[in-house]
């Protein structure tokens, strides 16, 4: 594990910096701007950018696909540059967790799996880059988002083994099950083969 390079005050400022930018709801926000309507009724219901291509607008889905990802990887880079290691991992860690469970819609948020993949580019880009490309041949094959998700997250941690970046593997692993624990109502109908594919509208 990385050492800590700041006081647990500092620390815990970082965190609760970076979940408020992580549960910033970039597709409600950007879909009630376009007028598309709620976005927690279209759909699945969820915020990410999935559901967001769910309404017909590709630009507003690629525009919510960058800004979540952007979450995460903005509050490592700016935690990392200011204050270290610790600080990033407890960053990118904060604002998944902020995108989850964000307090501007009662803790009911999206499934992360953007968030989550731009955490990973940020704290080691091969690692990230990885799993992107896992998430991207399973989506080509599958032509189902929660299925990409679920394999690329299940990814993460033996691609950090395999790349050299040890030290990020538990954070990797505990969104990993968050990320599965979000996706859990996804396996049920991936078991029942009833999951939709991706670009179906609601």
């Amino acid at each position: 594990m990385p050492g800590i390079e700041s006081g647990p005050a500092m620390l815990g400022l970082v965190a609760v910096c970076s979940y408020l930018l992580g549960a910033v709801p970039f597709g409600l926000v950007i879909t009630r701007m376009l007028g598309l309507g709620d976005l927690r009724q279209i759909g699945s219901g969820n915020i990410g950018a999935t559901n967001v291509l769910r309404t017909g607008n590709k630009p507003a889905a690629l525009a919510t696909l960058l800004l979540d990802s952007g979450k995460g990887a903005i509050a490592v880079l700016v935690a990392r540059a200011l204050l270290g290691e610790t600080a990033a991992q407890i960053a990118g860690g904060a604002a998944f967790l902020g995108h989850l469970y964000p307090v501007w819609l009662r803790f009911n948020g999206g499934k992360g799996v953007a968030t989550f993949l731009g955490t990973m580019l940020a704290l080691a880009w091969p690692v990230g880059l990885a799993a992107c490309g896992m998430w991207l041949l399973t989506a080509l094959v599958s032509r189902i988002s929660s299925l990409s998700a679920l394999v690329a997250a299940a990814a993460t941690v033996p691609l950090a083994w395999v790349l050299g970046h040890r030290e990020m593997m538990p954070l990797a692993a505990g969104l990993a099950v968050l990320v599965f624990w979000r996706h859990r109502a996804n396996i049920a109908r991936l078991a029942a083969g009833t999951e939709p594919k991706i670009g179906k509208k609601g």
